[in-house]
């Protein structure tokens, strides 16, 4: 399954967003500090594509497909968060490089370092 990194982005947001209730594009835009009108074209192609529903509401939901995409990388996020806070970097630090790393570490390497984790 091969998604640009964008659109992992939005996923991750939309699932981050979920466990504090209904989403809306405007939170997406808030959240990504991007445009409405961006995320208006990125959910509409998220949605044709069939990674996420919307609802006759606007409410944004994730769709099998979209939720094992979104919840892949949030792990990859708060794993490699985790790691590099071990290792001495600072929080925001941390956060900021993961979210770099987290869309094209690959999985060998993403295993490697969840095992070293639960072994710290």
């Amino acid at each position: 399954m091969i998604i640009r990194e964008s659109a992992e982005m939005y996923l991750e947001t939309i699932l981050v967003l979920s466990k504090k209730g209904p989403v809306h594009a405007v939170e997406i835009a808030r959240s990504l500090n991007i445009s409405k009108p961006s995320v208006s074209v990125a959910i509409h192609n998220l949605e044709s594509e069939h990674y996420i529903l919307i609802d006759e509401e606007g409410h944004i939901s994730l769709l099998p497909k979209g939720r094992e995409i979104a919840e892949r990388i949030y792990e990859r996020h708060t794993v490699l968060t985790e790691f590099f806070e071990k290792i001495g970097v600072s929080s925001e630090n941390a956060v900021a490089d993961a979210c770099k790393i987290e869309h094209d570490i690959s999985d060998e390497s993403f295993n490697r370092v969840r095992e070293l984790i639960k072994k710290l």
